[in-house]
This record gives structure tokens, sequence and C-alpha cells, in this order.
């Protein structure tokens, strides 16, 4: 670290390095100034040395699906290109039969450990159709982890119920769901929100339903999505609001930074936001979410889908420590058309062994299954 902190010591932002390397989380205005800076490469220094003394040169990575149940919705979110409305001719809901079998053949050829269920917000699925599809991973499948539905479908169906969010959570678990998403969070803030996704739950809702969901025992991701219309500060009440839920409940398991892809969205189409942020801001983002969270939730993901495998290699040496899941069957990214949104394990391992890290495939819960 000797020639670092040379730069350190040179840098605008060195301050909340050191401070970082002696285990001191950013402020708020710290973290605003981390934004606003262009250090980005000082920052990835600093944040890989935290990520390595903490994990050596490993990455993590589960093989999993993405099971998007259903594509029929009524939230009308402008970053989405994936929705259909209720009775669209291209709009689908799996059956039960239908679940089983993509689950079977990717346990077949794949092995996989987790299955990633999410959809849209189906006015005709009652809670039934969920634990039916739950029971029956968990006696079928048992090994793999169910990883299931964002806080805003939780909402929808407790609306559909007439019941609360807990109750939902408390009877969704009780039929095997085992961890849940950070979709749906966006940016937590309502400003944000209401030009990005008006329909759907507040930036309060969402805490408090992973509030919920964390009493319960069920344990989640974080996740924010930036790149649209969002500003700094926007994405610093984001981080924060999550580091007070986090201080008070140790929920999460992970955060995971992603961009906006615009193609093929309403947002792109009213000149909201045309391009994605690109991959300088990625690494910055990876960086600093490795600094405000380093010590709070242990796991960075890489965020892979939306800006491809190079990038993922680079964001491990940038603060991440988990590459995420291989996501065969994704569909929701992939309606933008951005890339292939699904990998092999070998894709994966090889990516990771290419920048001289020991890959380690994990399950639903971060615990390594095996060393390769």
């Amino acid at each position: 670290m000797n020639q670092t902190t040379e730069q350190i010591n040179r840098s605008d932002i060195g301050d909340i390095l050191e401070n970082s390397i002696c285990g001191k989380r950013p402020s708020p205005q710290d973290c605003l100034r981390l934004l606003e800076s262009n250090d980005v490469h000082l920052m990835g220094l600093v944040s890989g040395h935290l990520t390595r003394k903490k994990f050596g040169k490993k990455a993590s990575f589960v093989n999993n699906i993405i099971l998007n149940y259903t594509n029929v919705c009524i939230t009308d979110c402008k970053f989405c290109a994936f929705y259909r409305s209720p009775g669209s001719k291209d709009s689908y809901t799996l059956t039960l039969d239908q679940i089983e079998s993509r689950i079977k053949a990717a346990w077949d050829v794949f092995k996989i450990r987790q299955v990633l269920i999410q959809g849209g917000h189906n006015p005709n699925l009652k809670i039934e159709y969920y634990e039916n599809a739950f029971k029956m991973i968990r006696e079928k499948f048992p090994t793999v982890g169910v990883h299931g539905l964002s806080t805003s479908e939780i909402d929808m169906i407790a609306r559909i119920e007439k019941s609360s969010t807990k109750e939902v959570l408390s009877r969704l678990k009780d039929a095997g769901l085992q961890s849940i998403p950070g979709a749906g969070a966006e940016i937590l803030v309502d400003s944000v929100k209401d030009v990005i996704s008006p329909k759907k739950i507040s930036s309060a809702d969402w805490i408090r339903i992973m509030d919920e969901a964390h009493t319960l025992g069920l344990p989640a991701s974080a996740t924010m999505m930036y790149g649209h219309v969002e500003n700094n500060h926007d994405i610093v009440d984001h981080f924060f609001k999550i580091v007070k839920l986090q201080e008070e409940t140790k929920g999460f398991m992970a955060f995971i930074p992603w961009n906006f892809e615009p193609n093929n969205t309403s947002m792109q189409k009213e000149k909201l936001v045309e391009y994605g942020t690109g991959g300088i801001q990625l690494l910055k983002m990876i960086a600093i979410s490795r600094l405000v969270f380093d010590g709070l939730i242990p796991h960075i993901q890489s965020s892979w889908l939306t800006n491809g495998v190079g990038m993922a290699q680079l964001a491990l040496q940038y603060g991440a420590d988990d590459f995420g899941g291989t996501l065969i069957g994704e569909e929701v990214v992939s309606c933008t058309g951005a890339r292939s949104t699904e990998l092999t394990d070998k894709i994966i391992v090889d990516a990771i062994h290419q920048i001289g890290y020991c890959a380690e495939e994990r399950d639903n819960f971060y615990n390594p299954v095996t060393l390769l």
C-alpha cells in the first residue's frame, strides 16, 4: 500500500480513504464527495484492498436460474421493457407444472443452488399460487434455495389478499420462501420514484417490508438502480437508508448496484434517459458501495448482468467479492436487448481465474459449496 498511501495523501478524497482503511465508515457528506470525485482508480485501490483483506483473492458465484413466472403487470414502470398489460396477446403466467419442469431441467443440466423468482404485479394471482410453487420447490429440490419476490410483489399480494405484508411474508416463509431479492428499491427517494415508477410502493414501504422480512428471519439482498433521473444527493440518501436498516436488523446479505439500461423503455422513448452510464460509473458505484458498507453488509455483487463479464472482472478488483448468479432463463434485462443475459458456471469460473482469483461456488446464503 506504500505507493497507494502517497496517492491518498495527494488526493482530494484522501481523508475519506484513510478513514476507510482505519475502519471508519464514510459519512453522508463524505459519500457525496466520493460521488463527485473523479479519482475512481484510487477509490478502487482502497476498496479492493478492504475486500481482499476480508476475502483474499477469491470471488464467489451461485449457479442459479431466474424464474420470471409472469410478465403480467399493472405497475407500468417507465424503466421496464418486460411487462405486459393483463389480457395482452404476449402475456404469460407459468403453471406449477411449467415451474417444476424449468427447475428440474436446470437442476439436471446445471446443478443449480438457487432459484430467483420474480415477475410482474399480476392482479390475478392469489397467495396460494406462490405457496404452492414454494412448497413444490422445497419438497422436490431440497438443495435449491428459494430467493424470491420483491417487496413490491409482496405488497401486491397483500393488497389482493386484503392482508398485511407481514402476514403474507409469514405465510410465504412457512411455504418455503428462504430469502428476498432487493428489487423494487430503484432509488429510495420518492421524488425519483414519482418519475420512474409512480404506481410502485414508496421508499418507506420498501424499508418497512424489508424490516418485516428481516424480523421474520428472511435475509435479503439490497439493490440500487442508478443512471436515470436521480442525482448524487439521492444516491447518498439511498445508501444511508440501507445503512440505517442494516444497523438495526443485520438482515442484508449483499448489496448490488446496477445501472439502468434504457433501450426499449418508456424513459428512452420520452428522452428522459437516452444512454446507459457506462463502465467508469459502475466501478465508482462498486467502490463506494464497499467503502460505505464495509463491516456492515458482507457481500458486494459485481453487476455483470447490465455491464458484461469484462466489467465484472474489473468490479471484482474495485470492491466486489461476488460475481452474482448464472441467471439461466433471464427475461427482464434481455428485453432491452442489452446483451446476453445468462452465463454458464464455466464462463464465470474462467472469468474469475483470468484475473488471478480463485472461484468459489456458493449457495443461496453465501455459504461456500466448492472451491474451483
